[in-house]
């Protein structure tokens, strides 16, 4: 550790977020490597170090001879001062040198509010910001994550994207790459080879074309033999990919401070809100029997008290049963508390209530997302009223008092009878409370959270408009008005907030200079309610010329080119299209277990069909 960044620890809140020296993390000896890889997440460490993904790539790419990954993460505020008043460049955990000195810049992004934690993050370590200005084979930056499915508001400052899961695909880029290296190739020569490996999308080899009203009008290739399609990539076999048992323990507390049990990838569901539901597709599960060894190792290396089964919807996974009969037992034993979060109200049964609750008391959280069967079949949630009602009524009567409910406000199609919907459910939750409860002395708290819709590409309903924000809150204010019973909190998401997410998330290349500038007025950690600053947001567009508005209130046309259509995640477009128009004619689809509804992923699986 440097005597600068000794000097400056004491003066800064949770200093362990930047010293590393954690348990399990990995050390190699310089002299072995060939290829550096500063491993980068757009955000603090106690946010990056709860992210799966993350942790799996990081052993992935450093169980490679002659590779060594190393973590970044963003600064807070008062570190990042502290920072550039010593001249002290954004540095690596393990090694404690300048990113700078490295030669793979990777950051794997799974927020849209985190894009300008990418630029800040590069500014902080002298790292020009845009692509074009970088060259050499040295700080290549390239990314991953949800987000990539529209690398498009990042193109200018992004080498390359890697689509899809990595567990494979990195493998086959940092291996190549080694071989430019050693080989002296030019920058030029490694992006046109590295797009050769599938779920590579390099943005300079294509160029956006507009119309005069600013939609676009074409996507053209730079180069020849340049695919027009980027097709993401997905693990095969999960009971065979590589798991990071052996995971690094934090040295200071993490949001999700917890050992993690990845159960399955993919959804059954077809929630028409949902990108990871789509983008994740096709749905492929681990077995019982890995999944309790993992478990085991898991929490023998870490030394964890809690363990969480993390997937989209953890009770559809079929092995579920099976699973907890392992898990129980050892749990029990070893005083494990365990958490299956992404749980449905029409699968969720008494039988597995009770049995948490011997390892885990807590409250329940259910996420209906709209307040009538109207709007839950135009946004195909597949769950009614009765399923609600019957879940909460189980778990009142085996001694649950607190319950979670999630909704959304803005979905297509919504009236102020499907807002007030909310208001009527939640009535019925607390009076099924009242009949049912066999502990009411401890009252009844009822939770209920409303967030402001955000259409997302690869959807059906990515082309939909995004209501105002003043309309949002007048939505919050009639929703508010008609929440009578002292049991119920509320909260809702700040609808800038949301509103700019919704623009980052369907944004073209014309954003890039938005974030440059946004970055240079001060915009770094938007997620987070200390930083973000919605009339910054507001001057950096006024300062290039872009309408925020056209990427929200517009909506996009169903034959408009879109800035992601080159990115194919399995599922077509024609199948989203049609899911659209089920949506507004009322017309639920039923689950991949009750049928294929064509959607396009199976083909993505080599002689195997979807695991659902």
């Amino acid at each position: 550790m440097t005597q600068q960044l000794q000097r400056i620890l004491p003066t800064v809140q949770k200093p362990a977020r930047y010293v590393g020296g954690e348990y399990n993390e990995i050390q190699k000896d310089p002299a072995t490597v060939r290829v550096n890889v500063a491993f980068c997440f757009p955000d603090t460490y106690e946010i990056g170090m709860s992210n799966l993904g993350m942790r799996i790539l990081y052993g992935v790419m450093n169980q490679m001879d002659g590779i060594w990954c190393q973590r970044v993460f963003a600064p807070w505020g008062d570190m990042e001062q502290a920072m550039v008043e010593n001249g002290l460049p954004l540095w690596a955990l393990e090694s404690q040198r300048p990113v700078k000195e490295f030669d793979l810049i990777a950051f794997t992004i799974g927020y849209e509010m985190s894009y300008t934690n990418v630029l800040n993050m590069l500014r902080l370590a002298g790292i020009p910001l845009r692509s074009a200005q970088r060259e050499g084979l040295h700080n290549l930056v390239f990314a991953g994550g949800v987000c990539a499915f529209n690398p498009e508001p990042l193109a200018e400052f992004v080498d390359f994207f890697s689509l899809g899961e990595g567990e494979e695909s990195t493998v086959e880029i940092l291996s190549l790459y080694d071989k430019a290296k050693c080989q002296g190739w030019s920058k030029e020569h490694f992006l046109r080879e590295v797009a050769k490996i599938g779920g590579v999308y390099v943005p300079s080899f294509y160029r956006h074309e507009y119309h005069k009203d600013g939609s676009l009008s074409a996507i053209v290739p730079l180069e020849d033999g340049v695919p027009t399609k980027i097709t993401k990539r997905i693990v095969q076999d999960l009971d065979k990919a590589y798991y990071p048992v052996k995971t690094i323990v934090p040295s200071t507390e993490i949001v999700h401070d917890r050992s993690n049990l990845e159960v399955f990838r993919g959804c059954i569901r077809g929630c028409r809100f949902c990108q990871a539901g789509f983008s994740c597709r096709p749905v492929r599960k681990k077995s019982p029997q890995v999944l309790y060894q993992q478990a085991a190792e898991l929490l023998e290396n870490a030394g964890d008290n809690e363990l969480n089964l993390s997937s989209l919807s953890t009770s559809d996974y079929r092995g579920l049963q099976e699973l907890m009969e392992l898990l129980f037992p050892y749990c029990a034993e070893h005083k494990i508390s365990l958490s299956v979060p992404s749980l449905r109200a029409d699968n969720f049964s008494r039988a597995l209530m009770q049995k948490l609750q011997t390892l885990r008391k807590s409250g329940l959280t259910f996420a209906p997302e709209a307040g009538t069967q109207r709007l839950r079949d135009v946004i195909n949630k597949n769950l009614t009223e009765e399923e609600i009602l019957t879940t909460c009524a189980n778990a009142f009567s085996g001694g649950w008092n607190n319950v979670k409910l999630y909704f959304m406000l803005g979905l297509p199609s919504e009236t102020d009878e499907d807002v007030l919907g909310i208001a009527q459910l939640v009535y019925r939750v607390i009076q099924t409370w009242k009949a049912t409860a066999s502990n009411k002395k401890r009252g009844l708290r009822v939770h209920v959270a409303t967030a402001f819709f955000v259409p997302k590409p690869h959807t059906p309903f990515q082309w939909e408009a995004q209501i105002t924000p003043e309309e949002y809150m007048r939505r919050v204010r009639l929703l508010k008005e008609h929440f009578y019973s002292k049991s119920v909190e509320y909260s809702y998401h700040a609808p800038d907030l949301s509103q700019l997410e919704a623009v980052l998330a369907r944004g073209d290349r014309r954003l890039g200079p938005v974030l440059e500038e946004a970055v240079r007025r001060g915009a770094r950690l938007d997620g987070w309610d200390e930083y973000f600053d919605y009339n910054l947001w507001m001057e950096a567009f006024a300062a290039c010329g872009v309408d925020p508005h056209f990427y929200t209130t517009r909506g996009f046309g169903e034959e408009e080119l879109l800035p992601w259509d080159p990115i194919d995640v399995g599922v077509t477009k024609d199948f989203l299209r049609r899911e659209r128009h089920r949506a507004y004619d009322g017309q639920i689809t039923q689950d991949c277990r009750h049928g294929c509804s064509g959607c396009g992923a199976n083909t993505m699986l080599k002689g195997v069909g979807c695991d659902a």
